[in-house]
Formats: C-alpha cells, sequence, structure tokens
C-alpha cells in the first residue's frame, strides 16, 4: 500500500472551501491501471479544494488500516462500484458506517459504474471531483445479509454463469430477458416479511432482489424457469431465499453457494455526497 498527503495550496490558517472537509481519497488499483489520467485529473481536483491524503490499499488488510487511522478524513473512493462496495462493507464491518458520509469519482466502463449512474454520481472525473466538494450527503439504505454482507444495489439467484466481479448490472433488463432464463438454477423456496412466495406448481427457481435509493423496502421479482413468467412482483423488508445449495450475485459479484440466504433492508443506513440538487 502507498499513502502520502497532498495539502491544498492555501494559507496555513485555511482548511479550504466552506465545508471542505479534509479527505482520505481511496484510490482503487484496478482503476489507476485502467485509466490513470482519469485518478489523475481527480486527484488534482481534490487536492486543489482541501487537505487530501491519498493510499492505494492493496488488500482488506490495509483497507482496514488505512479507514481505522482517517481521524476525521472523509473516505473519498476513486474506482469502479465494487471499490464503493468494499469501502462500504469495510466501514460497516469497523460499525464506522454512520459515523461519516462517504464520497465516490466513480473510475471504470460503463457496467463498472452503473451503480454510480444510478445513485446520480456525476460519471466525469472533473464534475464529480467537484462534488465531492461541493456536494452533500444523501441518506442511502442498504441490504445486509445474514452472513454480514453489505449489497448497495442487486442481489441475483443464481448467478450468470461467466459472471467477474467487475460490475454491477441492470439487473431488470437482464434478468427478465427470455435469454436469460437458459441457466434455470435449481428449485428455490421464497419468504418475503416472513411469507412464503410462489407454489408447489411452479417454484420459484429465479429471484432478483433491488433496493431503491432510500431503502425501506427492497424489491423482490420471483419468476418460474423455462416460461419467462414472472410468478411475483412484491416489497418487503426482509427475503429468506433457500434450496439444495445456489449460487447467487450482490452487485454483481458471484457468491456462495449457500443452503439458505437472508437479506434485511436497512433505510438511511449510509450517506454519499451527491451534488447539490
Amino acid at each position: 500500500m502507498s499513502s502520502q498527503s497532498t495539502p491544498a495550496p492555501q494559507p496555513p490558517d485555511a482548511a479550504g472551501p466552506p465545508g471542505a472537509a479534509p479527505l482520505l481519497v481511496l484510490l482503487d488499483p484496478a482503476a489507476k491501471a485502467a485509466d490513470g489520467e482519469a485518478v489523475r485529473i481527480a486527484r488534482d481536483v481534490l487536492s486543489g479544494g482541501t487537505d487530501v491524503k491519498v493510499a492505494v490499499p492493496a488488500s482488506a488488510t490495509e483497507l482496514d488500516k488505512v479507514l481505522s487511522h482517517r481521524g476525521r478524513r472523509r473516505p473519498v473512493v476513486v474506482g469502479s462500484d465494487l471499490a464503493l462496495q468494499r469501502v462500504v462493507q469495510a466501514l460497516h464491518r469497523q460499525g464506522e458506517l454512520a459515523a461519516g458520509p462517504v464520497a465516490l469519482v466513480p473510475v471504470g466502463s460503463g457496467r463498472e459504474v452503473a451503480l454510480a449512474r444510478a445513485l446520480g454520481v456525476p460519471l466525469e472525473p472533473v464534475a464529480a471531483a467537484r462534488a465531492v466538494l461541493a456536494g452533500v450527503p444523501r441518506q442511502l439504505g442498504l441490504l445486509l445479509d445474514d452472513g454480514d454482507g453489505v449489497v448497495l444495489g442487486e442481489v441475483r439467484i443464481p448467478g450468470r454463469r461467466g459472471s467477474h466481479s467487475g460490475g454491477w448490472r441492470s439487473l431488470w433488463a437482464k434478468l427478465i430477458a427470455a435469454e436469460q432464463v437458459e441457466h434455470p438454477g435449481e428449485r428455490l423456496r421464497v419468504e418475503v416479511d416472513g411469507r412464503e412466495l410462489g407454489g408447489a406448481g411452479r417454484p420459484p427457481r429465479l429471484v432478483a432482489l433491488r433496493l431503491p435509493a432510500g431503502g425501506e423496502a427492497v424489491e423482490v421479482v420471483v419468476r418460474a424457469a423455462g416460461s419467462g413468467r414472472t410468478l411475483l412482483r412484491v416489497r418487503a423488508s426482509r427475503v429468506t431465499v433457500a434450496g439444495r445449495a445456489f449460487g447467487y450475485e450482490a452487485d454483481g459479484c458471484p457468491a456462495g453457494p449457500v443452503p439458505e440466504r437472508t437479506w434485511t433492508a436497512h433505510p438511511g443506513a449510509w450517506r454519499l455526497v451527491l451534488p447539490v440538487a
């Protein structure tokens, strides 16, 4: 891991523009390798607006260490949706998620920053960095599973073949499409808020969970395999899925197989800095 402090060029008694908090800029190594120019631009804009410390954590252990020593610095992720998810997961693990907002400068290909786009984060590095400096925190929800895993956007059950850890997918467009039903998965038992969904005649095999920005409830779509027909579409605060052993994708990342998993919606559990409306 590398880190360094980059103070803004300003008088000693100045701390940047009004409201500009000192920042801990967390550079995703993958983003730095993929688009070093965007990373450099974002860093220059940020360091021109406030006091900045830059770190490039190469592992979860290094990320935990950097975050635990951040003091009053606001974490700023420069990277993909996956990099953001890792930081939110680490803050949750440390019990620090409610301590202050997180900010994001998206760097990555289209689907690697799809969550950022959906949440309203500017995708252009200068605009995103300026929003970090002058934006306002907005409360957002998340899903927390019974294995203490954090989900910021979507869950797909089962996971797609050939999925990778680099992106967040538009689940409704792709899960519901007929061509995605070619991998039907195992029979699943789905409970929402303690009530079982589906029926013995057409047991669910495809499940999608999507968390709206506020996170008050999770949107659940349950489908039968083969027919392309939606069995149910509901909203719930708690969803349990059980089966013989199923894999799934959380924010585009493969997980499992597990025999059972429960996801619970936590409204307003974290804050993200977004542009002023």
